[in-house]
């Protein structure tokens, strides 16, 4: 697998940002913002990863996503360990991620790689999406704020 940053967005790449929020306006503006990267097996675009800086010294993990024909194969976990490594070498001390409470896979995950729980963002998702996300059979009102100081 390759990891490269990504300076044409493609709609392979758009296709899966969306699948990890389905707010097109939303991922468009940190795309504007940000970083994107992209993960490749054979040329194939198997996952995308974006970043933006929040701080001078925090970077925020926007958006991470991996095709559903790879998912289970630890592509998330190199995208977010390949990104925390960037992260440190660009001078960033903190690196933080947002996700939905209701997903336990992505909690797991983003555990596992060091962050750790700081907040909750009540009813994030309700003020920034018109349509209620459903997600694990729940709809989907708050964020869990997660952060690892690198």
């Amino acid at each position: 697998m390759e990891i490269t940053e990504v300076h044409y967005v493609t709609p392979a790449h758009l296709e899966l940002l969306l699948e990890a929020d389905p707010s097109k306006d939303l991922v468009e503006e940190y795309l504007d913002r940000g970083t994107l990267w992209e993960a490749t097996i054979t040329g194939k675009i198997v996952g995308v990863i974006a970043i933006i800086p929040t701080r001078p010294e925090t970077v925020e993990i926007v958006n991470l996503a991996v095709h559903e024909d790879y998912r289970g194969q630890g592509i998330a976990q190199e995208l977010l360990n390949y990104i925390l490594n960037e992260a440190k070498r660009s001078h960033y001390r903190t690196v933080e991620i947002g996700t939905g409470s209701t997903g336990m896979t992505q909690l797991y995950l983003y555990q596992k790689c060091g962050f750790r729980m700081t907040s909750i963002d009540r009813d994030f998702f309700v003020r920034h999406y018109a349509e209620p996300i459903i997600e694990n059979g729940l709809v989907l009102k708050d964020m869990v704020r997660l952060s690892q100081d690198i």
